[in-house]
């Protein structure tokens, strides 16, 4: 692996990793099933390869939820989406009164018919404190696995989110308690910008304004082009943008400002590896999603191309694809989105396989709420990276007694507070009604 492949991972990585032999019944595809073109030549890669499918196995078989911390089943007799004008939130509630709230995704408005109609009646009567498999369930409940994708993984976190406030407002303690151990009080951001189709000038005058009121200490930049903000079939934004902006932001922030890449899945192959080794030279402490997201054999060839760490993963709806990406070497940087990806467990899933293979998880971030929960998830994760993305503080009315919420020295201190440690103005609670069953 090429030299600041290494540093970067290693500034973020530290510690023993290991897992114990166990079966997993949900993961059933062996090294001996690979078929790609790019699978082991011989017998001691295929023997690797298998040992390092065994060791992942292990680790995805281990227990998340600390269900010993609740001694009494907590049975969910209420589990509602409720609405005002943009905002959407679940509201559940136990039969001995215990409540908890998650405030959705923005796209809920495209998707509460699957929350209400495919979801919301499977957790009605369960024991909330079989939190891992009700998760597991939920995915293919009511052939739900024909919804993969953010369209299941946003109703099943905001529902997961809204169980996890409960259950830590029973127990006590904020939901990182519940899911592992606390290995990161503060949390490191970086400021994540747009302004792809914007002109050089006005995406750094840009760039440059949001640093500025975030504070941040660390950026990362648009490259490449997104086809469909045009109504042009073959708009590709301003030309030659990309290989101006990339040693433009270098020299306006300097050696000392981590600056970070994210081509959207824009490029090819060949692409891809034209602006990695750019990025690289440079010295971007990582490329996310040089190429297509489903293009996992692809994405691995940019990656063995360039010295650069290649992060992925927001966009990825399953633990296998993770998974291969693992066993094949095929990501430096894991990036599970907390809402995509349907919520903190599966998330803990991906982030413990990466602890396993020395690699750091620095997840997406898409919405302005979503920030509180991926702190907590981020307390937990012994192989976190240096900065998680920022996209802005959440709009909704709160208090927090525990956390500023404020970028402060470049990070953010996670709430302790029980539950996710933040209280939704009740009078904005309120304004919302219940959306209904189809």
């Amino acid at each position: 692996m090429a030299d600041n492949r290494r540093t970067f991972i290693s500034n973020v990585l530290a510690g023993g990793l290991g897992a114990a032999a166990v079966s997993l019944p949900f993961c059933k595809s062996p090294a001996t099933r690979e078929t790609s073109d790019q699978g082991p030549a011989n017998k001691n890669e295929r023997d690797q390869l298998q040992d390092r499918y065994d060791r992942l196995d292990a680790v995805l078989a281990k227990p998340i939820f600390k269900q010993e911390l609740f001694p009494n089943p907590v049975i969910i007799e209420t589990l509602e989406l409720l609405r005002f004008e943009k905002s959407y939130i679940c509201h559940v509630r136990s039969k001995d009164g215990a409540e908890g709230y998650g405030v959705a995704h923005g796209d809920m408005r495209l998707l509460y018919p699957i929350f209400v109609n495919c979801l919301q009646p499977f957790f009605i009567g369960q024991d909330a404190r079989r939190l891992d498999a009700l998760m597991d369930k939920a995915y293919i409940y009511h052939l739900n696995y024909r919804l993969k994708g953010y369209g299941l993984g946003i109703p099943v976190a905001t529902i997961e989110f809204a169980i996890l406030d409960m259950m830590g407002r029973i127990a006590g303690k904020p939901m990182g308690e519940l899911i592992g151990t606390i290995h990161n009080t503060h949390i490191g951001l970086y400021q994540a910008t747009e302004f792809r189709e914007k002109s050089l000038d006005e995406s750094l005058a840009l760039i440059k304004q949001a640093v500025e009121e975030s504070k941040a200490e660390a950026v990362k930049i648009k490259v490449g082009a997104l086809m469909f903000m045009f109504k042009d079939l073959d708009a590709q934004g301003p030309p030659n943008r990309t290989e101006q902006i990339i040693p433009l932001m270098r020299k306006t922030f300097g050696d000392k400002m981590t600056l970070y890449a994210d081509a959207n899945g824009y490029y090819g192959v060949e692409d891809a590896i034209r602006v990695g080794k750019l990025l690289a030279e440079y010295k971007y402490a990582f490329f996310e999603e040089p190429v297509q997201y489903d293009w996992l054999e692809r994405t691995k060839q940019v990656k063995d191309a360039v010295s650069i760490p290649i992060a992925g993963g927001e966009q990825q709806h399953g633990i296998e694809e993770f998974r291969w990406y693992m066993a094949h070497e095929g990501l430096d940087v894991v990036q599970p989105d907390q809402y995509y990806f349907g919520g903190m467990l599966r998330s803990t899933r991906v982030a413990r396989m990466a602890e396993l293979m020395g690699k750091p998880c620095t997840p997406h971030l898409t919405d302005g709420f979503g920030f509180i929960y991926m702190m907590h998830f981020m307390s937990t994760v012994p192989n976190a990276g240096a900065h998680i993305e920022f996209k802005g503080y959440a709009k909704i009315p709160h208090e927090c007694k525990t956390s500023s919420l404020k970028l402060e020295n470049g990070k953010i201190k996670v709430p302790t507070g029980p539950g996710s440690g933040v209280d939704i103005d009740p009078g904005f609670i309120a304004k919302h009604k219940v959306v209904e069953l189809l």
